[in-house]
């Protein structure tokens, strides 16, 4: 008879997977649609949507997983951060009805945090498999544009890409409080822009929606 602690590796290979995952491996971010119509109630549908936004909208069904894989590729794993990152591009994307700055109209200002050609720019360089077709149409903005918000995880995903590698460690680290000075700090600090009560709202909606 074999002993019993002879058969203890190969009983290893049989536990389900993840039961003994090393904490080295990071677990995947699901963000619900449930969770993003809570933030963005106008997002069950895109019938609404006016003409000029056709191929632009996105409903909280499609959003989800592509914001889900965009948090999980950016290791953003605070709910905190998550909920300033959701509620920042629910409202610049007017509850992802757009992906391009239609008013006044930036050429290259898009993606679902409405960033500035610049910041696109960067963003298109980052990615590895759009890298080369980004730097062939450098000059183009809204060309580059175009390569982003062709994928939804580039597309939502740039929201997450823009805390993690543009904002300095100070901002994060008072973000990731979950108090509202910290999400203050990230919009003018970081952001650049003012921390109104039209975003303010959404940000509230989006701690409400993910626990944060």
């Amino acid at each position: 008879m074999k002993s019993i602690l002879s058969l203890l590796p190969l009983a290893s290979l049989l536990l389900p997977l993840g039961a003994s995952a090393s904490p080295c491996i990071p677990q995947g971010v699901t963000i619900t649609a449930q969770q993003i119509l809570h933030v963005a109630p106008n997002s069950t549908t895109c019938a609404n949507a006016p003409a000029s936004t056709l191929g632009e909208c996105a409903t909280a069904a499609q959003a989800a997983p592509a914001l889900s894989a965009a948090f999980t590729k950016y290791t953003l794993t605070s709910k905190a951060e998550q909920a300033a990152v959701l509620g920042l591009i629910a409202f610049e994307s007017g509850e992802f009805e757009y992906n391009r700055n239609h008013h006044p109209g930036v050429p290259g200002q898009g993606t679902r945090n409405m960033q500035s050609p610049a910041f696109n720019a960067k963003y298109a360089a980052s990615i590895p498999a759009i890298k080369d077709q980004a730097e062939a149409v450098k000059d183009d903005p809204d060309a580059v544009l175009d390569l982003l918000v062709a994928v939804p995880e580039y597309d939502f995903g740039s929201g997450a890409w823009f805390l993690t590698t543009q904002c300095e460690e100070s901002v994060r680290t008072a973000l990731q409080s979950g108090s509202e000075a910290g999400w203050r700090g990230f919009i003018v600090d970081c952001v650049g822009t003012e921390a109104n009560d039209a975003r303010r709202k959404y940000w509230v909606r989006a701690v409400e929606a993910l626990g944060a």
